[in-house]
This record gives C-alpha cells, sequence and structure tokens, in this order.
C-alpha cells in the first residue's frame, strides 16, 4: 500500500512541476521584455550593475585613499554614492513591478527612495559648487548636506503626498495624459533645475566665475545636467498636452538618467581626487626614499 500511494502521488508532483515551469518561464519573460521592452530594461540593468561592480573593484584602493585623505566632504559623498548606486542597481533590476498587479506600493516606494536618494546627490553637488574653493572642512560639509537634506525632505514629503494621499501614479509612466496634475509637477520639477543649472552656466560665462571652482569637469557636468533636464521639461511639457513623442522623449531622459548620472557624477566629482590622492602618495613616498638616501648615487 504504501508504494501505491507514492506511485500514485508521483503523477501528481509531476505535474504539478510542470505547470510551474510555465508560471516561472512566463515571470522571465515579463520581467525582460515586457513594461518598456528589452532594451529598456536591459540598458538600466546592465549600466547600474557595471557601475556597482566598478565601485566595488575599486573600494579597496578607494578606502585606502580616503583613509590617508582625511576629506569629510568626500568620504560622505562617497559612502552616500555606494547607498545610492545599490537602490538604482534594485530599482534598474525590479522594472516590472511598475507593470505588475499588487506591487504598486513596493515600486513607488523603491521608485521614491532611488529618485531621492539621486536628487540627494545631485542638491549636495550644487551647494557644493556655489561654495566654490570655500568647500572644505566640517562647517561646508555640515551647510552643504543640510541644505540638501531641506530639499530633498521637501521632496519626499511633496511626492509621498501626491502619491499615497491623491493617489496620483508619479512614478508609473504611461502615455495617458489624463493626469495633468502629475505632469505638471514634474514640469515644475525640471524646470526648477533647469533654471538652476542655467543660472550657473551664466556664472560661468560672467564676473561671478571666480565664486566657482575652476575646474572644466565641473563645467562640462552641469553644461551635460542642463541640456538632460531642459529635454526632460520639453518632453514632460509635451507628453501632458497629449503628445507621443513627448512620453518617448520623456522615457529617453529617465533611462539616461537613471543609467549614467551616477557613473557622471562619478567622474566629476570623486575621479579627480583620487587621481590626486594618487599623485600625493606618489610625491610623500619619492620624498621618504630621497630623504632615506636611495637617490644619493644617481648624483655621483
Amino acid at each position: 500500500m504504501p508504494q501505491q500511494s507514492i506511485l500514485s502521488a508521483s503523477p501528481a508532483n509531476s505535474s504539478s512541476s510542470s505547470s510551474e515551469i510555465p508560471v516561472l518561464s512566463g515571470r522571465l519573460h515579463d520581467w525582460v521584455f515586457e513594461c518598456h521592452g528589452f532594451w529598456h530594461n536591459a540598458v538600466l540593468i546592465i549600466t547600474s550593475f557595471l557601475f556597482v561592480l566598478y565601485l566595488a573593484l575599486q573600494s579597496k584602493n578607494s578606502f585606502r585613499k580616503l583613509s590617508h585623505g582625511r576629506s569629510q566632504i568626500i568620504i560622505s559623498y562617497y559612502c552616500s554614492l555606494w547607498l545610492v548606486s545599490l537602490l538604482n542597481l534594485a530599482w534598474s533590476t525590479f522594472q516590472s513591478w511598475e507593470c505588475s498587479p499588487g506591487k504598486e506600493l513596493a515600486w513607488n516606494l523603491l521608485s521614491l527612495f532611488t529618485t531621492s536618494g539621486m536628487l540627494f546627490l545631485e542638491v549636495s553637488l550644487l551647494a557644493f559648487l556655489f561654495e566654490g574653493n570655500n568647500a572644505a572642512g566640517l562647517e561646508p560639509l555640515t551647510r552643504t548636506f543640510g541644505i540638501s537634506g531641506i530639499v530633498v525632505g521637501f521632496d519626499i514629503l511633496l511626492k509621498a503626498i501626491y502619491l499615497f494621499a491623491f493617489g496620483i501614479p508619479l512614478f508609473i509612466d504611461t502615455s495617458d495624459s489624463t493626469h495633468h496634475t502629475k505632469w505638471n509637477l514634474w514640469v515644475i520639477h525640471k524646470l526648477v533645475l533647469t533654471v538652476i543649472y542655467g543660472f550657473i552656466l551664466f556664472m560661468y560665462h560672467s564676473k561671478w566665475r571666480e565664486r566657482l571652482p575652476a575646474r572644466p569637469a565641473f563645467y562640462k557636468y552641469v553644461t551635460i545636467m542642463f541640456i538632460l533636464n531642459f529635454l526632460a521639461l520639453f518632453a514632460c511639457g509635451l507628453t501632458g498636452s497629449g503628445t507621443a513623442f513627448g512620453f518617448w522623449l520623456y522615457r529617453f531622459t529617465v533611462v539616461c538618467y537613471h543609467a549614467f548620472y551616477l557613473p557622471l557624477l562619478y567622474i566629476t566629482f570623486l575621479a579627480d581626487f583620487f587621481q590626486e590622492e594618487d599623485l600625493h602618495l606618489e610625491n610623500v613616498y619619492y620624498s621618504e626614499m630621497k630623504d632615506a638616501g636611495f637617490f644619493e648615487t644617481d648624483w655621483e
């Protein structure tokens, strides 16, 4: 009897396992191909994963250089970059949540914290730019992060009210232009950033340029962000008026922002610091070796 029961149960087990295969394949298909398409998801996942992988491979050298540098601003910014990069990787990986019933709350929370983290880095760098050559020490760090925290806190509160009090789908993107409040909010959001970046570009070409850091990388960063936010502003306006091209352009700016902003920020703000630390350490090692008499034979 036990053998018969086992044998009689085996077809049921095999049928249940075979029924799970289409379910898993269907989920995989939805995760890769559905909700904005394959290339949209592939670009976001690959770029965010490669950047986190790069940070991981460079982490040992980066922590060593940070310990020698003793820069509180750079250390805080580097740790914030790590946290936001992991959030952005999760946001890119779980794109299917946006189109999955029952995942709206999880997607809204993940999108809210990811975009707010990226905005925190963005506002912090803008505050650092306005600090100019005085951005060193604990006081500028407190002031910079304080301003960023206030701005981002207000942004989170406003978006949370729109999401959970009014039920406006800020982070569920469709070409439906009936949500005028949503697109009006994004127009204001992109307009503020466009005006700020435009004002900084104006400062670079005015008598106030001395107040800004004299580095070409910062100028290039501001130019790129001005163009990106201007395109996003234009796209939100078109989408709100019911233009299909506007929605395509808006999604294009979203992909560019989440795929390339964090690497751009790293190249602009942190890469030079690590290179300078390399040169500084080489000079220190050279001076120590020279003091120890390693190069005296060269002169003889």
